[in-house]
């Protein structure tokens, strides 16, 4: 009998004052959580669910089966664990507030802007110091369409497209992240200036990478996808998708340590789109802060998403601003530390309005007697 647990956020509130003190901060961010569901599961099936506080949590982890014991209690420390800042070459990027990172693909072929920046340096430099100068924290580059249906690109190319435009980013001062799954490119962009990789298949398509990034010691973004070959979006069927993509994060987050990956130097993505319905995707979302207790830092991916068109009456991929920012609000609630998206003015101004808004809640005690 497999048995597997669970521990999910499922109460906020404003500040630990509101709840007199019984309320952590999420994953060292801006967050509070209050109310927790601890969930056992048996064979794939959800058998017990208990609520917690975290003043009563000790008392519900002393019920589960032993089997489970250790690693509740890891979750329970990784929700409340402050992850330290990212050392991106020489940038350091703090996690303890929501950070904004730009999209640049020099690609001909991907869903929101593709051959927008192909082999046009003058208009790459813009696109990126307009970036930076919107407030990006960090500029990922991709040189591959990994969109449903998007063929796959020799690494040749690849490093043909995107080391120019890595080169001119850290020629900026930018913090750069190089968005591929491919070793040589990889390496070629950390070479030209990246400190970032933003591996979509999480270190599962080449089997050069893991060591790569190890020997390396650079941060990696370990992302779910189902599809082990070309086609990432391949095999996307779920018993439960929140519990599966959590599980399966976890076992790329083990397999990168046992590689010789630094465990601080991991990020978590759980891959809106990538194999998943537009059910499977909202789930998902709205699960995120279960995230947390793997104890990494979430990176969130929706911008311009297909989702978004398919709840806002198809509108196109350059139409989709109001669902993007609504879905990067949405991610800043459930803790999020790193928001990937194409409209970075607009996303920083969110977040700027968020964190305003989180930090007065902090300082807001008129509803407390005294």
């Amino acid at each position: 009998m497999s048995e597997t647990v669970y521990i999910r956020p499922i109460g906020f509130a404003p500040g630990p004052q509101s709840e007199e003190g019984d309320a952590v901060r999420l994953a060292g961010g801006l967050i509070y959580a209050s109310r927790f569901a601890v969930i056992l599961r048996k064979d794939g099936r959800v058998v017990e669910r208990w609520r917690a506080s975290p003043e009563s949590i000790a008392l519900v982890l002393g019920q589960l089966p032993d089997s489970v014991g250790a690693e509740a209690e890891t979750q329970w420390a990784n929700l409340r664990k402050a992850h330290p800042p990212l050392e991106l070459g020489a940038r350091t990027i703090r996690v303890d507030q929501p950070q904004v990172m730009g999209i640049l693909n020099v690609t001909p072929d991907s869903f929101s802007d593709g051959g927008k920046h192909v082999d046009d340096p003058a208009g790459t430099r813009d696109a990126i110091a307009a970036m930076v100068e919107a407030g990006a924290g960090i500029i990922d580059i991709g040189g591959e369409s990994t969109r449903p249906g998007a063929e796959a690109v020799w690494e040749e190319e690849e490093i043909r497209r995107v080391v120019p435009a890595v080169e001119a980013a850290a020629s900026m001062g930018a913090a750069v992240s190089i968005d591929t799954r491919r070793a040589g490119t990889m390496e070629a962009a950390l070479q030209a200036g990246a400190a970032l990789v933003n591996d979509v298949s999480a270190l599962r398509y080449d089997p050069r990478s893991a060591e790569l990034v190890a020997k390396t010691g650079c941060p990696v973004v370990l992302m779910h996808a189902p599809g082990s070959g070309n086609d990432l979006h391949d095999g996307g069927t779920y018993e439960s998708v929140m519990f599966d993509v959590f599980d399966a994060l976890r076992e790329r987050r083990d397999a990168a340590v046992a590689a010789g990956i630094d465990p601080a130097k991991i990020l978590l993505d759980p891959g809106l789109g990538f194999g998943k319905s537009l059910g499977d995707n909202l789930a998902l979302i709205n699960a995120l802060p279960l995230f947390h207790a793997l104890g990494q830092p979430i990176l969130f991916g929706a911008s311009r998403k297909r989702m978004i068109g398919a709840l806002s009456k198809e509108a196109a991929a350059n139409a989709r601003l109001g669902g993007s920012i609504a879905l990067a609000l949405k991610a800043m609630d459930a803790g999020a530390h790193i928001l990937r998206v194409h409209d970075v003015p607009e996303t920083v101004q969110a977040r700027d309005v968020w964190r305003g808004l989180r930090d007065a809640a902090l300082t807001d005690f008129g509803d407390l007697p005294g």
